[in-house]
């Protein structure tokens, strides 16, 4: 195999790129000049030291220098420290906080638990997210709110969630709540606009 086919088959691995888009950025790269080419090499061969996961959130945030593990949003003390929103992935995180609909604390679950593959949850941090919650409990955490997409996948990692979370909560006051349907079924919360994700969060049960 060639490096230009090495490359088709690196790109065609990226999520949601398929063959035909694969060759569409390879041979883009091949017609990129030779300092956006080294950039770009550059910036791959770096991104690894210098964005990290945080400790907390787990998603992933630039260092910036600093030995920080708390990314921004975990350490700003403006933040309402009594509400836990679980997400999918780090692009959610994005959406929610461009939206400006929301201001608690986030917990990236890293995916979900397709509801004919359940042994899919052992890649989760759903042990992660159990230690969170109990270590919040003491500090007046109120609510766990499961922001997943709103399709089979995602109402099946709710109830896994559930499922994990309900035993340390029985004597609990905290509530767990779901997004409203703001969502339209199927919607993705990544790509959901701003309207969609407030009337989501404000109509949540």
């Amino acid at each position: 195999m060639n490096n230009l086919d090495k490359l088709i088959t690196l790109f065609e691995s990226f999520p949601g790129v398929g063959a035909r888009q694969a060759k569409r950025f390879a041979f883009h790269v091949l017609t990129m000049n030779d300092v956006d080419v080294a950039d770009l090499s550059q910036l791959i061969a770096t991104i690894k030291s210098s964005v990290v996961e945080c400790d907390s959130c787990h998603r992933f945030f630039s260092k910036n220098g600093g030995d920080a593990s708390l990314c921004s949003i975990c350490s700003a003390s403006n933040r309402e420290h009594d509400r836990l929103l679980v997400v999918e992935r780090d692009s959610d995180i994005q959406a929610i906080e461009r939206a400006g609909v929301y201001n608690g604390l986030y917990f990236v679950l890293g995916g979900t638990v397709p509801l004919l593959r359940s042994a899919d949850n052992e890649k989760l941090r759903a042990g992660a997210l159990k230690a969170t919650v109990q270590a919040r409990l003491p500090e007046g955490l109120s609510e766990i709110i499961l922001g997943f997409s709103i399709n089979p996948d995602g109402e099946n990692t709710a109830r896994f969630i559930e499922s994990v979370l309900n035993p340390i909560l029985t004597e609990s006051p905290v509530k767990i709540s779901h997004l409203g349907r703001g969502l339209s079924t199927g919607s993705e919360l990544e790509y959901a606009d701003a309207e969609t994700l407030k009337n989501a969060l404000k109509n949540r049960y």
